[in-house]
């Protein structure tokens, strides 16, 4: 199984900047607007980027046909493909696949069949001004870490002893 299609949003520097701080989460879908695929054998992914103010649009991934088969092979090129996403919604995920995305810091998220993706973003913004669930709090905790300028950060912060 491969990779076939990959469309990314180019963005401005600026608007690169303003969502920064920002989380990537992906959805299993075949039209881009609907919840309607089944992790492994999902024939499409929405990316998008969120923080509690916005959420834009980042790419769509297609692969090849696939079927609920077991072989957990194909599952590598989307593991790859979600790298740096917090989560990925979907309507079912076996339990391999949810050990493999924990480890890879992605939450799998289980979601009734064409849960509209507008209204799961809305949803995930109000819980990032509300204060986050356990796993999306780890995954801004994950992420913040990351940021390879946060020790220059704090080396310019005002330090006294």
């Amino acid at each position: 199984m491969s990779l076939t299609r990959r469309m990314q949003v180019v963005h401005s520097e600026q608007e690169e900047l303003s969502m920064s701080t920002s989380l990537k989460v992906a959805f299993a879908s075949t039209d881009m607007k609907h919840v309607n695929q089944h992790f492994g054998s999902a024939k499409s992914f929405a990316i998008y980027t969120l923080n509690p103010d916005k959420f834009e649009f980042l790419e769509a991934a297609q692969f090849g046909s696939l079927d609920q088969d077991g072989n957990e092979d194909k599952l590598a090129v989307k593991f790859d493909l979600l790298q740096g996403c917090a989560a990925v919604y979907c309507q079912a995920v076996g339990a391999s696949a949810v050990k493999q995305l924990v480890a890879l810091g992605i939450q799998p998220v289980k979601v009734n069949d064409d849960s509209p993706i507008e209204k799961l973003l809305d949803d995930l913004q109000s819980e990032l001004r509300a204060g986050p669930s356990s796993w999306l709090a780890r995954a801004i905790k994950q992420q913040s870490s990351d940021d390879p300028k946060r020790f220059n950060d704090m080396a310019e912060e005002d330090w006294q002893e």
